[in-house]
């Protein structure tokens, strides 16, 4: 049985650039950004300052709030500055620079556990916490939070998220190759932590060594392998929990509030990394496709500038005129070379010049393509129209919050209208509202 959700879309996937290509080890650049808001809540606080010694895995910043994330070197070195530097986001945030001395001096400050069976519930929120763990598939948010819900809210289901949807990208399918047993042991310790019932590891059917690889990992485990039928944004959490559970998010929810936890495969990895090793999370696989001559998935240190993973990839096949940290479809245009790597950096792509190129918008002709692929079940014209006349309480009301910017809506739209622009907007424009 193929597993999916109601409506979505079907761009060209992409990934066989990089599907069959091993992780390549990228090594460690001279010089680190390493920023202190790559996750979602509170950027972290710095632990060090100007001309202070670094060694891998040194927490370096600390959580400055409940939703908020631990920071550590990648690199041993010194700190050069703490400044600010272009970030994924298209603007400039502080991050520490580490110049890194080569030496590779572990400083890991995380106690390994090689029986984590015997360690109490309470504790994986807390090693979460110490390791700096966030989803990984691009959202970021902290995992130590997402593994302490409310008492009242029992979780029984637990996803492992390998989808991997957007085109191009295929970190996700060969950690799921390649550390298989790594993704099924941190997703054992998730079940445990939160006294689930069930556990589900999710992949799309175009990934079939990978479904493969996860059913003979698990055929004498209470673990359950679903495989998903190929569609965007069949990864995204709402869509994926109906998908499987039939389970639908409420407005304003979240997946607790339907007894159920969603986390990516590599997530899943890096906790039981910080478990049984005490390694936090300081570096990540990330595909480096597109216009560019060696495309692969490399094993990057986080704080990396995307230029050496350009570099690493044999350099552009000629000028480039668009590059996206990310996926296609959810992905953020960078402007810099030197905007580093994050937790969440799951791709980085580049495109010639004519990919930049944005055809002219004409008038909605009220075809409803928009509607019929809403995996959210709203009506974008309606949403970004009320929003360009400066209706934003009617975009409210029409359901704006509950987009989750997959870009679908833009994708099909045949008067090239930029649908998601405008919710975009229109959602900024409810949270400025909110704040007054």
């Amino acid at each position: 049985m193929r597993y999916t959700f109601v409506g979505g879309i079907h761009p060209p996937e992409e990934k066989h650039h990089t599907e069959k290509k091993a992780i390549e080890v990228l090594p460690a650049p001279e010089k680190v950004y390493v920023l202190l808001s790559q996750h979602a809540g509170a950027p972290a606080k710095p632990l060090v300052k100007k001309g202070d010694q670094v060694k891998i895995g040194q927490k370096i910043a600390e959580a400055a709030a409940f939703i908020s994330a631990n920071i550590h070197s990648p690199v041993s070195g010194k700190v050069i500055k703490i400044d600010d530097v272009p970030d994924f986001t298209g603007g400039l945030s502080k991050a520490i620079v580490i110049e890194n001395d080569g030496q590779e001096t572990i400083g890991y400050e995380l106690e390994p556990h090689d029986d984590w069976h015997s360690l109490p519930p309470e504790e994986f929120p807390k090693i979460a916490l110490e390791a700096g763990l966030v989803g990984m598939g691009g959202a970021m948010f902290p995992t130590s939070v997402k593994l302490s819900p409310p008492k009242e809210k029992k979780i029984d289901t637990v996803i492992i998220n390998g989808a991997e949807c957007e085109p191009y990208l295929t970190a996700d399918h060969r950690l799921m190759l390649e550390q298989t047993g790594k993704i099924v042991e941190g997703a054992e310790m998730i079940k445990y932590a939160l006294g689930a019932e069930r556990l589900i590891i999710a992949i799309e059917e175009n990934k079939p060594d990978a479904i493969k690889a996860m059913q003979d990992a698990t055929k004498n485990k209470d673990i359950e392998v679903a495989v998903l039928k190929t569609k965007y944004p069949q990864g995204a959490e709402k869509q994926l929990i109906w998908a499987l559970t039939k389970r639908e998010v409420p407005s304003g929810g979240l997946p607790f509030d339907v007894g159920c936890y969603v986390q990516n495969v590599g997530t899943a990895a890096a906790l039981r990394d910080a478990v049984i090793e005490g390694k936090p999370l300081i570096e990540r696989v990330t595909t480096v496709a597109g216009f560019v001559n060696e495309p692969k998935n490399l094993l990057v240190r986080i704080g990396t500038p995307i230029g050496a993973l350009l570099e690493a990839a044999g350099g552009a096949k000629g000028p480039i005129g668009k590059v996206i940290m990310g996926g296609p479809m959810m992905g953020l245009t960078q402007w810099s070379m030197d905007a580093p790597v994050t937790k969440g950096t799951s791709g980085v792509l580049f495109f010639p010049p004519e990919v930049s190129e944005s055809e002219p918008e004409e008038n909605c002709i009220g075809c409803a393509s928009c509607v019929d692929v809403c995996p959210m079940h709203l009506v974008p014209t309606m949403i970004a129209r009320v929003t360009k006349y400066g209706r934003i309480n009617m975009a409210k009301m029409l359901g704006a919050m509950d987009c989750i910017e997959c870009g679908s809506c833009a994708y099909v739209c045949p008067s090239k209208i930029k649908l998601l622009h405008y919710i975009r907007w229109a959602k900024w424009e409810i949270r400025a509202l909110a704040k007054k």
